[in-house]
């Protein structure tokens, strides 16, 4: 049997909490943003309203570091023709989102879509929901938007997939689903032994989430989850564009208490497991 000793939780900007989790995970440190304490500005801070809305989860996108962030866009959003100094992915968790060259035809991703944006490539974005929201992540920053005169070719080539075209499994290479009511696609793998992957759970599952990655980031992308830890006095209900991230060795306990399935987006340097 455990004994469990809480360590005092240290609170951030918007209420969150990071804190050092009990002594059964000695060694982690754990940080929970619910959806309502993200802390709104813009992306283009200098168009104010006219700009996306913009949040960052972890890093600092206006810094040389890794970021990953939640944008939000209008109903009839369209960009002019640009490109970024920088590759970026995205994951739509609400809405319609088109991410193309400029003179393509509109192709409508819904939430659970994933894309790559190469840097340098030419490229629109737009948005077609009611309400239009993406998680955006980056390498490295800044994050910087240029003119298409300025585009070049990096090697890379852009990724438009469709929701409908996941491919959702009961057990991948990186990681190990061993929970019944649990899938996971694998979505990108880098050289620096990162990797990104979409977790599935199942209305209705109740299991746990393990992983000892010295960088582990989740963020949720559709439905809404009970989260526990033993770091947590309760349980925290997370719905979609709520953030998790631990260091460490440390279980993350998972409960779908409702009739939709809840999508987890997952970056990490380890494995983890879901049992």
């Amino acid at each position: 049997m455990f004994s469990f000793r809480l360590i005092p939780a240290i609170l951030l900007a918007g209420g969150a909490t990071l804190v050092a989790a009990a002594d059964k995970d000695a060694g982690s440190l754990v940080k929970v943003i619910t959806a309502n304490e993200v802390e709104w500005g813009y992306l283009n801070p200098l168009r104010g309203a006219l700009s996306p809305g913009a949040a960052d989860l972890w890093g600092d996108r206006t810094s040389g570091s890794a970021t990953g962030m939640l944008v939000r866009f209008k109903k009839g959003f369209e960009s002019p023709p640009h490109i970024h100094n920088i590759t970026y992915r995205g994951v739509v968790i609400e809405g319609m989102m088109h991410n193309d060259d400029p003179s393509a035809a509109k192709m409508w991703m819904p939430p659970g879509s994933f894309w790559t944006q190469p840097a340098g490539e030419d490229h629109t974005t737009a948005a077609n929901g009611e309400t239009n929201l993406i998680y955006l992540e980056i390498d490295s920053g800044p994050y910087l938007v240029k003119p298409s005169g300025e585009q070049f070719d990096n090697g890379e080539r852009p990724l438009n997939l469709h929701a409908d075209n996941l491919v959702w499994l009961e057990d991948i290479d990186l990681h190990a689903i061993k929970a019944d009511n649990a899938q996971a696609t694998q979505l990108w793998r880098s050289t620096a032994d990162m990797n990104g992957s979409m977790i599935r759970l199942g209305a209705g599952f109740e299991g746990e989430l393990k992983t000892e990655a010295s960088e582990f980031r989740a963020v949720v992308i559709g439905g809404e989850v009970s989260y526990n830890g033993n770091e947590l006095d309760e349980p925290k209900l997370l719905e979609a564009g709520s953030y998790v991230e631990s260091s460490g060795s440390h279980t993350h306990q998972l409960a779908n208490h409702t009739n939709d399935e809840v999508t987890l987006y997952i970056r990490t340097n380890g494995r983890y497991s879901v049992q």
